[in-house]
């Protein structure tokens, strides 16, 4: 029998005003992987934090091994072996991979000065051991999303972690780096190291995970066994109901003449190639293919951000330049992007001046602020994207994952664009927030917004588009309609084989 590495006994937190956990309990073996699942907001990251000292329990009792043990810090827990791998990234942009494995725990020569070179050496040896193509010389912020986060948990696993809290690992990698993670996990596994894995991607629980315990609205609902149980069972003790389909669809018969946006031989050198696509009026045209593919940065182009160097884009059939967002917003066009947080939100400012921020000359004239006008425009939104906070005046960053979403969307469409991008726009959001954030795509596409999704999610593709651009190394290598739509299909044209249909 498994030794028991962690208990924690009707834990309690409170906040003023909310109480974050009510009598949560939970355990871990050694050489398990136990999943915590629940909603955006269900308490999970609360759990996580008083395990990993951030926050103080309330009321409730610890046990390492057996043993009580009070963890009021973040060093208490480290001593005690507990690793959280947090799903936003804290590496060092501007120094090198190396220098970011080993911060805080740097190697020295025997005069005590900085030994570069040992510590180039082992971080060598880490990233060929999981698998990495990175040199340790690189800097950090020259690497994608992917990358850096495969840094960040190469440089949290130590010989000395018994415990291992891995929050969203994977929503930044491609299946190849998920399998090779999972790799990793395995072999953490056998040195007997319990991981409390934490995702909203289904399919992955139930590969990688032993058991899978429920958290709702801060309340242990449950544990079950990962090969005794199945999706519908475990979303039903998530949202304390039976969702039909996370997919909401209505298709609608367009034509060429449909097209509002349209892009011809476009290539940006050195990151993509004669890329061609349109999308039509009341239309969802997916962006597929592996991470480092190109697909943002196309988008990125297409919206200014970006310059591209050769090739054409088409408003309506009329050619037009976008040398930046402004260009990008003055022809219609938004772009929801992959990194809400640091690319798509104000955290620190509220509700209200995120969703208004696109649209002031609506509410403000000369030095005069219309505030009825302002707030006209945001309740709307709120109570159109449903989005839960308990004011406008809340700041974005207490807010859910799923609820920032939603408030990046309003945004732009506060903006009346006639075509909005999304980039992953589900990345991180747990399957009520799917729902929702699929049922406003719909009510768009009924309204004419032409949508271009970017997704690495193939259920997402398949279920919402109504045609598919499959990208590899900056070319597209495939287009598919949405009757010849397959998995086999996108994944061929993704490693870079050639599929056109439709």
């Amino acid at each position: 029998m498994s030794e028991v590495l962690l208990e924690m006994k009707n834990v309690n937190k409170y906040f003023p005003g909310v109480h974050a956990l009510k009598d949560v309990n939970f355990d871990l073996k050694s050489g398990e992987v136990h999943a915590l699942l629940g909603e955006n907001g269900a308490g999970k990251s609360t759990l996580i934090k008083v395990l990993g000292g951030i926050y103080n329990i309330d009321e409730g009792e610890i046990y390492i091994q057996g043993e009580k043990r009070c963890i009021d810090s973040v060093q208490a827990a480290k001593n005690l072996g507990i690793c959280i791998i947090h799903q936003e990234l804290v590496l060092v942009p501007y120094l090198t991979v190396a220098e970011n494995i080993f911060l805080g725990r740097e190697f020295s020569d025997r005069f005590r000065f900085l030994d570069k070179e040992k510590i180039f050496e082992e971080a060598q040896k880490l990233l060929e051991k999981y698998g990495m193509d990175v040199s340790p010389k690189a800097l950090v912020a020259s690497l994608t999303i992917a990358q850096q986060q495969m840094i960040e948990i190469i440089k949290s696993i130590t010989d000395s972690t018994k415990i291992l809290v891995m929050d969203e690992p994977t929503s930044s990698l491609s299946e190849k780096e998920v399998q090779s993670m999972f790799a990793t996990i395995r072999s953490l596994q056998k040195r007997g190291v319990g991981i409390i894995y934490i995702s909203h991607r289904m399919s992955e629980l139930f590969e990688i995970s032993d058991r899978i315990s429920i958290l709702r609205d801060g309340q242990y609902i449950g544990t079950r066994v990962t090969k005794e149980t199945n999706e519908d069972e475990l979303v039903n003790m998530m949202v304390g109901r039976n969702l039909c389909s996370y997919y909401t669809r209505t298709y609608h018969d367009t034509t060429e003449d449909d097209i509002i946006l349209k892009v011809e031989h476009l290539s940006h050198k050195g990151v993509f190639h004669d890329v061609n696509f349109s999308v039509r009026k009341g239309e969802i045209l997916g962006f597929s293919g592996l991470v480092g593919a190109g697909r943002s940065e196309v988008m990125r182009c297409v919206f200014g951000i970006d310059q591209y160097d050769e090739g054409d884009i088409f408003i309506n059939g009329k050619k037009v330049v976008i040398k930046n967002p402004n260009d990008a917003m003055a022809h219609g066009i938004a772009l929801v992007p992959e990194d809400r947080k640091n690319e798509g939100l104000f955290l620190v400012e509220s509700v209200r001046y995120n969703v208004s921020f696109r649209v002031m000359e609506q509410f403000i004239k000369g030095c005069t602020v219309n505030n009825k006008v302002e707030s006209k425009i945001v309740d709307s939104y709120i109570k159109d994207l449903t989005i839960k906070t308990p004011s406008a005046r809340q700041k974005v960053k207490n807010l859910s994952g799923g609820n920032q979403q939603k408030i990046v969307i309003a945004k732009w469409l506060a903006t009346r664009p006639k075509v909005l991008i999304l980039d992953e726009p589900t990345r991180g959001v747990d399957v009520v927030a799917k729902s929702e954030i699929y049922s406003i795509i719909n009510e768009l596409t009924a309204q004419g917004v032409a949508i271009i999704m970017v997704s690495s999610e193939l259920p997402e593709i398949i279920n919402m588009c109504d045609r598919v651009v499959i990208m590899s190394k900056g070319s597209v290598t495939g287009h598919l309609d949405k009757e010849t739509l397959t998995q086999e299909k996108i994944m061929r044209c993704a490693i870079g084989g050639n599929v056109n249909v439709g």
